[in-house]
């Protein structure tokens, strides 16, 4: 392709509402165009990275015995309606009617449409296991879409689900997947970190997600100095710590004026914090509108994980509730406590509080707490792990310390089992003869987001620098001067030359200045250009490397070794 001929509208300058590296250069490279909030348009430069990534993709994948297949991006509601999932999901399915009053979805995921694909296909245990996949348009309407390919509105995606006989042989694929997708994410020059996650609206009962090391990252990662554990803070776990309980402390109330946080208390009690019991009010908002109001109760040293919280108790969303809902319902605020509450009150309490004894806590009446407390006097409590693991806590699996870092999230796998099957009654006929519903994988990337991913990781303060497996272009020719016939002739010899062998080359024949061209190579990023410039009369070209833009002379007659050695063409 010739520079001349190809629409590649660079610009100086990125629109104000560009923050992240990957937005702004993404858009100053002519690769995206914003059409609206979370809606791009992928110019040719776009499209070409697109294209590349999505061949790693279904490269590996079909190594991996996973088979292509096209699915509806306009989804029937009622199938969403038999999982479970539409009003669960919440408003970022958009949902809509055609002219015949039919209730529609644009797809954010494709469980139900594959599983009711699979349902009408496959009839015996004969025919499986199976996987399929496809890399298809999605739609999720953002409440606040940012940072670009990020976090858009519209987005490409891959979206896998497996069909098993069994859990043993979904496990099996589970695996086999994770194998492919560190193939994948390590052909594309991708720096990352597999870690355990939360299955969120997807469902199931474990899922892992991959996440690109970047500091721009939405997603804070727990991992460990030592050994190989890394989680979403979502889904982290720390190795339990060990407290020491004052067992002979008299239950009793005691006056605490002014002392509705737990610095205040910890100060005016001359305790830890770590025996304090902290009581979060929140309001748990389930499917048909029902609502609670939930205490969750934790330690004062640690801070709730709204995430883990929402999931022991099975609810669509948590939020916030007003001092006013918390008097009505018989709570006063900056009191609380898990003792003497109201009894259509829901208590959860975390793990790390079982059996614990000569706690403080709020006293359910204002300017009071409760010393000597024990979790035996909570009524009906349940028991989870609801607390975020904090920087400094122990491996669960090694002893190891645990740390933060930010992640951005390409890939997610689930172990689903029969979360989909089951509702939809996707059933097959078993070696006895008889019926049983499949048993479920499903195995998603964010392609449009990898290439967000891959600049966030693989940028300078000049541009993009893409990485060999999803550049646009393996090669820039530049000629320095477009009106000197040398140049010229032998820019496009080393262009053809080099297009028959294969290779995606982009032939910069502009009458611009050199300086101008150099400033678009490295904007756009591609890994290398040859510069045929005043040295061609020395029998000498340039080759300069976007990493480090330090140019390295070679003859003009070796030209095309050297590249073939360097890239292994």
């Amino acid at each position: 392709m010739k520079f001349s001929q190809l629409l590649i509208p660079t610009l100086k300058e990125a629109p104000n509402e560009a923050t992240l590296p990957s937005h702004i250069y993404l858009l100053r490279g002519g690769f995206i165009q914003s059409v609206g909030s979370g809606l791009y348009n992928f110019l040719p430069l776009g499209k070409r990275s697109l294209d590349r990534v999505q061949k790693v993709i279904k490269e590996e994948l079909d190594k991996a015995g996973a088979q292509e297949v096209s699915l509806s991006f306009v989804t029937p509601a009622s199938f969403w309606i038999e999982s479970g999932r539409f009003e669960k999901y919440g408003k970022e399915l958009l949902r809509f009617k055609d002219r015949k009053d039919s209730d529609f979805v644009l797809g954010p995921t494709h469980e139900e449409m594959m599983v009711n694909l699979v349902k009408q296909t496959v009839k015996s245990y004969k025919q499986l296991p199976l996987n399929l996949y496809q890399i298809n348009l999605k739609f999720r309407d953002e409440i606040r879409p940012r940072f670009g390919l990020m976090r858009g509105r519209e987005f490409l995606m891959k979206d896998g689900y497996s069909f098993h006989a069994n859990e043993a042989d979904m496990k099996r694929e589970f695996d086999l997947m994770e194998a492919t997708y560190k193939k994948i994410f390590t052909r594309l020059g991708l720096d990352f970190r597999v870690v355990e996650a939360d299955s969120g609206a997807i469902g199931g009962s474990g899922s892992k997600e991959f996440m690109v090391l970047a500091d721009s990252g939405e997603d804070t990662i727990v991992v460990c100095e030592n050994c190989q554990y890394g989680a979403n803070i979502e889904a982290a776990i720390r190795q339990p710590k060990e407290f020491a309980y004052d067992t002979n402390s008299e239950f009793k109330k005691v006056h605490t004026p002014n002392t509705t946080t737990i610095e205040e208390v910890s100060k005016f009690l001359d305790i830890s914090a770590d025996y304090i019991m902290k009581t979060v009010a929140k309001k748990a908002l389930y499917d048909g509108g029902r609502s609670e109001i939930v205490l969750f109760v934790i330690r004062g040293s640690d801070t709730l994980e709204e995430t883990k919280a929402c999931n022991a108790v099975c609810a669509n969303e948590i939020v916030d509730i007003s001092d006013k809902e918390l008097f009505d319902a018989g709570l006063v605020a900056g009191y609380m406590g898990p003792l003497n509450t109201p009894k259509n009150i829901r208590i959860v309490v975390d793990d790390s509080l079982k059996d614990a004894s000569g706690m403080v806590s709020g006293a359910n009446e204002a300017d009071c707490h409760l010393v000597g407390a024990s979790s035996d006097q909570i009524e009906n409590p349940l028991y989870k792990d609801i607390v975020a693991v904090q920087e400094n806590d122990r491996c669960s699996c090694c002893g190891g310390r645990l740390y933060y870092t930010k992640g951005i999230e390409v890939g997610h796998i689930f172990q689903l089992g029969t979360r989909y099957s089951e509702p939809l009654k996707a059933e097959f006929l078993n070696e006895q003869g008889k019926t049983q519903p499949f048993v479920m994988g499903t195995y998603g990337i964010g392609v449009s987001r990898l290439l967000a991913a891959i600049i966030e990781q693989h940028h300078d303060e000049r541009g993009c620098m893409w990485t060999k497996e999803s550049s646009p272009f393996d090669l820039v020719i530049i000629v320095s001067n477009i009106k000197d016939e040398l140049q010229s002739k032998v820019g496009q010899e080393l262009y053809s030359k080099l297009s028959e062998m294969g290779v995606a080359v982009l032939l910069d024949d502009r009458k611009e200045r050199f300086g101008f061209k150099m400033k678009d190579f490295e904007l756009i990023g591609i890994p290398c250009t040859v510069v045929v410039g005043q040295k061609l009369h020395e029998g000498k070209v340039e080759i300069v490397m976007r990493q480090n833009l330090q140019p390295q002379e070679i003859a003009t007659k070796d030209v095309v070794t050297r590249l073939k050695e360097e890239f292994k063409w």
